[in-house]
């Protein structure tokens, strides 16, 4: 298909077969429409599903993409974009000293026996020719996210300084009148500045650390090269997703998944609210997650639960699961998400990494007693709410930090020495106090436990050891710390009025429970036997991650992997 067609041009064409009417890239039903029929339908315009459409399509196998929401990107969109996988050939040609053997060794590592050993051999094996793939296929390039360490670089095959890529800066006036149609980004860039994730960091610390300024200084730089050069610079998720969509793979919008269509016991289409959309060859449902849906996040998931504290894309309601349980399809890892502490803040909750991690900053629960390393994991954290929580309450959980802290870092989008939002405090999201124990009256946990566990924590930082949870004995740790604070970076004494606590619940970034699948991506019985003519990839899908988490970009990495995978196996 010729890559100049516009997207209003593919999907009128793509539509024509189906009989669906599109206006201005939205798809409309029409009387009277006569059945379509493709090789293959993709559920989904997510990385998972957009990797497999257009691997399928460079087959020469006529693909059309079937997508829920009025936009395209879905939560990849939303996201930072960082991917995880080993041995690509844009970590290569950085000089990451990776192997397959020490990324095997630390996959299994991670993710212990959840997984079949075959299914992790499958994403190590293709990760990086999905990724040389996308580089010859799409318009998208890549930069190496150096120094995100891997999550467990102790353990075997872990590599301190990381195996994460993200999306290089992309002009979204390549994608024209469509890029209105892009699912917009889960926390805006601040006008004039082109900002990857790997800057992050360092904006944290723009204030206070020269590389921090000089990263400013550069994002702006990019803006303003971009703002002459007359582009509509995008990264990240946003890059991501334009890119995918970029290489010419028709989606049609407002099309969501009613059900799959079984003949004889093998899937043969995908039911839509016009019609059947027929599959000569076989479905791939990249659908996404069942974050949105408060009855099955009840159903599967430990409470308290609900669908207000994940980020992911609104239209994950978890219709592929459905869709694929009444087929017959397995189900695993139900139970868990891509969790990670959230404030819940009014509209959007904020999903916080850097902040509990910056020197000058604790974690406790409702005794008022610190309960986990705070610089961990973003989901080990959940998962040890979750454990901890019905014999020690703390959910919510509560990051107290001092001015200190809050004069030196940026906080989400709020730049150091500024107010937090009055919105904030009315929603009771934070509160502040003129001492330890008026804050801690304010949250309803014991003044003098806070008071205490405050003080011994103070002590820790002039050792620089944390003798209770070892926070900084993991180079992860030290990824989002202040490296002027010393001789911990992790760690600084909370000193100065007022004081702030924000409250902390389980955030998801997604669902990783889904349909079980094989190897070759394609969906399974609880027996074991494969549905015919079904695929399933990203969070449709069980993870291949297990119930662990890798690196930055455990979600985005696997989901284009095994879309690359049926892409090829349909």
């Amino acid at each position: 298909m010729d890559a100049d067609l516009t997207r209003r041009q593919l999907l009128l064409g793509g539509a024509a077969g189906v009989g669906l009417a599109v206006t201005a890239g939205l798809a409309t039903p029409a009387a009277a429409a006569p059945l379509g029929e493709y090789d293959v339908v993709v559920v989904g315009s997510g990385a998972a599903g957009m990797t497999a459409a257009l691997t399928a399509a460079k087959r020469g196998l006529s693909v059309v993409v079937l997508e829920k929401a009025p936009t395209f990107g879905g939560s990849a969109a939303r996201s930072g974009a960082g991917i995880w996988i080993p041995n690509n050939p844009v970590l290569l040609a950085a000089g990451v000293p990776d192997t397959p053997a020490k990324a095997a060794q630390y996959l299994a590592a991670v993710v212990g026996p959840d997984v079949p050993a075959a299914r992790q051999e499958a994403f190590l094996r293709n990760g990086p020719a999905m990724i040389s793939f996308i580089l010859a296929n799409s318009p998208l390039r890549f930069r190496f996210m150096e120094g995100y360490s891997d999550y467990y670089p102790e353990l075997p095959g872990g590599l301190p300084n990381g195996r994460s890529i993200e999306p290089d800066q992309f002009d979204g006036n390549l994608l024209g009148a469509e890029l209105a149609n892009l699912n917009p980004p889960y926390l805006a860039t601040p006008p004039g500045l082109v900002v990857f994730s790997a800057d992050y960091k360092w904006l944290n610390l723009a204030l206070v650390n020269a590389k921090g300024a000089a990263v400013a200084a550069e994002c702006l730089a990019r803006g303003t090269a971009a703002a002459v050069a007359g582009q509509k610079p995008l990264t990240m998720g946003q890059s991501l997703a334009a890119g995918l969509q970029r290489a010419g793979v028709p989606v049609l919008l407002n099309t969501p998944l009613v059900d799959l269509n079984v003949e004889n016991g093998a899937v043969t289409g995908v039911v839509v609210p016009q019609g059947l959309v027929r599959a000569r060859r076989g479905v791939i449902v990249g659908s996404g997650g069942f974050e949105h849906n408060a009855a099955m996040r009840a159903q599967y998931q430990r409470q308290p639960i609900g669908t207000d504290w994940t980020v992911g894309a609104k239209e994950n309601t978890g219709d592929g699961h459905r869709a694929g349980q009444r087929a017959g399809a397995a189900l695993d890892l139900m139970d868990d998400a891509w969790w990670g502490p959230a404030i819940p803040t009014p509209g959007d909750p904020y999903f916080c990494l850097a902040e509990r991690t910056l020197p000058g900053g604790l974690i406790v629960n409702q005794a008022g007693q610190r309960f986990v390393n705070e610089a961990a994991p973003y989901s080990d954290v959940v998962h040890t709410m979750y454990d901890k929580n019905p014999s020690a309450p703390d959910i919510p959980a509560w990051l107290i930090v001092d001015q200190n802290y809050r004069n030196r870092y940026l906080f989400r989008d709020i730049a150091p020495l500024l107010p937090f939002p009055d919105a904030w405090y009315a929603a009771g999201a934070v509160f502040k106090a003129s001492t330890i124990q008026g804050l801690a009256t304010q949250i309803g946990v014991p003044s003098a436990a806070l008071k205490s566990t405050v003080d011994r924590f103070n002590g820790f930082t002039r050792s620089g050891a944390d003798p209770e949870f070892r926070r900084g004995a993991s180079a992860y740790d030290h990824y989002y710390t202040d490296p002027s604070v010393t001789p911990n970076s992790c760690l600084a004494p909370l000193w100065a009025a007022p004081y702030h606590a924000l409250r902390l619940v389980p955030g998801d970034l997604g669902t990783k429970g889904g349909m079980r699948t094989d190897a070759r991506a394609r969906v399974l019985r609880p027996d074991g036997s494969v549905i015919p003519g079904l695929y399933a990839a990203g969070n449709a899908s069980a993870a291949v991650m297990g119930h662990s988490y890798a690196g930055a970009g455990s979600t985005i990495g696997p989901a284009m992997t095994f879309g690359y995978i049926a892409g090829n196996d349909v």
